[in-house]
C-alpha cells in the first residue's frame, strides 16, 4: 500500500512539474504528439492498404480458400451435362454453398452506333460474394433471378454509357444474341432475347469496350433456344454469336482449414463419377495459398516509416529535456538538500517525460483516429477498391500509446541520470 501511495504521489508530482515547466516542454510535446499521430496513422493506413491489396487479389483469384476444378479426357471431350451433374453431386455431398461455374463468351448486342460483340461472363449467383464484385449502381443477382424468364445482366460503365446511362429503377432492357439487326415489330434481333440490366460495375481507365455478366442458367437457356430456333450444327457449336463453344470453369469457396481434405475428396469423387480415363485437377489460386505472408513487404515498409517518425520525435524530446535539466540544477540541488534520495530524483525526472509523452500520445492517437476515419482519407487511400473498410485497428492505438510511453522513458533516462549527479553544492553555484 505504501508503495502504491508513493507511485501515485510521484505521478502527481511529475504532472505538477510538467505544468510548471509547460512552456519549456510544450514544443517537445507537440513534436511527440505529431510523431505518435504519424505513427498511428501510418499503421492504420497500412491496414487499409493491405485490405485494398487483399480485396484486389480476391477479385481475381477468389477468397481464401477458392478451389478451381477442371476435368478432361485424353480420348475425347467430357459431356457438359455429365460434368454439371457430377459437380452438383459434389456440392450437395459436402454441403458447399459458395460455388460457381464460369464461362467466358461473347454476345451480339445492338447499340445506337451499331451491333457489337460484347465480352460476357456467365456465372452462378454465389460468384459475386466469392470474388467481391463491386457495383457502382444497382445490385448483384438475387437467388431468385435464375427463375426469371427475362435474363438479368450486370454491365460495366462503358456498356451503360452506350445505353445512355438509363436509371436502373426503370428496369432498362437490352437485346442479346441473334443477328444484331432489330426486327421491325419487336425491336429484338432475330433469334435474340431481351435482358434486364440490374447492376453496373466500375470500368477501369484502360477499359474501352463494353462487357457484361449474366447467370449461367440464363446463358444455357439462350444456348438451347438458339440451337432449337436455328436447327443447325453451326448454331449448336456457336450459339453465342461467333465466340465458339465456351469452356466452363468450376470454382468453390471453402474454409481454408478444409481445403486440402476437400481437394483430395473432390478429385476422387469427380474421377469416379466421370469414369476411367478422366483427369481431374483441383487447385488454389487465392492469395492465401502461399505459406508466406504476401503482404509482408508492405507491413515492413509501414513499420520502417513508423519507426523513423518515432525516432525523430524522440530525438527532439531528448534535446529539450537535457536543456531543461541543465536549467533546473538549482532546483534539484535544493531538493537533495531537503533529503530527496537519488532514486526519488531519478524517478521524478523520468516520470515527468513519461507523463508528458503519454498525454501527448493520447492526443496524437485521437487525431490519428479522426484523420483515418474521415471519408476524404478513406476515398484517397481506398481509391474505390475497398468495399469492406476495416475499423480503426485497436493495435494501432495501443502501439501509439506504448510508443509514447517508451519515448518518454527513453527521453527521460539521460536527463534523469544527469539529475542524479547534481549535488547540493551545485545549487549554490547556480
Amino acid at each position: 500500500m505504501r508503495g502504491l501511495t508513493g507511485f501515485v504521489g510521484a505521478l502527481l508530482e511529475a504532472w505538477q512539474e510538467v505544468r510548471v515547466h509547460r512552456t519549456r516542454v510544450l514544443l517537445s510535446l507537440i513534436g511527440v504528439a505529431v510523431a505518435v499521430c504519424s505513427l498511428t496513422t501510418v499503421v492504420a493506413l497500412g491496414a487499409i492498404v493491405q485490405q485494398a491489396n487483399q480485396e484486389l487479389s480476391e477479385r481475381q483469384g477468389g477468397r481464401p480458400a477458392t478451389l478451381y476444378v477442371s476435368a478432361f479426357r485424353l480420348d475425347g471431350a467430357i459431356d457438359p451435362a455429365d460434368m454439371d451433374a457430377a459437380w452438383s453431386k459434389v456440392l450437395e455431398r459436402y454441403d458447399i454453398s459458395y460455388a460457381s461455374r464460369v464461362q467466358n463468351t461473347v454476345q451480339m448486342v445492338p447499340f445506337a452506333t451499331g451491333a457489337v460483340q460484347v465480352g460476357t461472363q456467365a456465372v452462378d449467383q454465389p460468384f459475386g460474394e466469392m470474388h467481391r464484385v463491386q457495383l457502382t449502381e444497382g445490385s448483384w443477382f438475387s437467388p431468385t433471378d435464375e427463375q426469371q424468364l427475362a435474363p438479368r445482366i450486370i454491365v460495366n460503365e462503358v456498356f451503360w454509357d452506350r445505353m445512355g446511362r438509363p436509371p436502373l429503377e426503370s428496369h432498362p432492357v437490352v437485346a442479346l444474341g441473334g443477328d444484331g439487326v432489330p426486327g421491325a415489330a419487336s425491336g429484338i434481333p432475330a433469334g435474340g432475347t431481351l435482358a434486364v440490366v440490374v447492376g453496373v460495375t466500375p470500368a477501369s481507365t484502360w477499359e474501352t469496350e463494353p462487357t457484361m455478366i449474366m447467370l449461367a442458367r440464363h446463358a444455357e437457356a439462350m444456348q438451347k433456344a438458339a440451337t432449337g430456333e436455328r436447327g443447325s450444327a453451326a448454331a449448336a457449336a456457336d450459339p453465342y454469336g461467333g465466340g465458339g463453344a465456351p469452356q466452363t470453369q468450376y470454382e468453390m469457396w471453402v474454409p481454408p482449414e478444409l481445403a486440402d481434405a476437400l481437394t483430395a475428396a473432390v478429385t476422387r469423387d469427380l474421377q469416379a463419377a466421370l469414369g476411367d480415363g478422366t483427369e481431374v485437377n483441383v487447385s488454389r489460386q487465392d492469395w492465401a495459398q502461399y505459406g508466406n505472408d504476401p503482404f509482408l513487404v508492405t507491413k515492413l515498409v509501414v513499420i520502417g516509416i513508423a519507426v523513423l517518425v518515432l525516432l525523430l520525435g524522440a530525438l527532439g524530446l531528448v534535446n529539450i529535456a537535457l536543456v531543461t535539466v541543465k536549467q533546473r540544477v538549482r532546483e534539484i540541488g535544493i531538493r537533495r538538500s531537503f533529503g530527496a534520495t537519488a532514486g526519488r530524483v531519478f524517478f521524478a525526472v523520468m516520470m515527468e517525460s513519461v507523463v508528458a509523452t503519454v498525454v501527448a500520445g493520447a492526443l496524437g492517437v485521437v487525431a490519428a483516429i479522426l484523420i483515418v476515419q474521415s471519408p476524404a482519407m478513406r476515398d484517397l487511400v481506398g481509391q474505390g477498391m475497398v468495399s469492406d473498410f476495416p475499423p480503426f485497428p485497436v493495435d494501432a492505438a495501443i502501439v501509439g500509446l506504448v510508443a509514447a510511453t517508451a519515448v518518454g522513458a527513453l527521453a527521460g533516462l539521460l536527463p534523469a541520470l544527469v539529475a542524479v549527479r547534481v549535488k547540493v553544492i551545485d545549487a549554490i553555484r547556480y
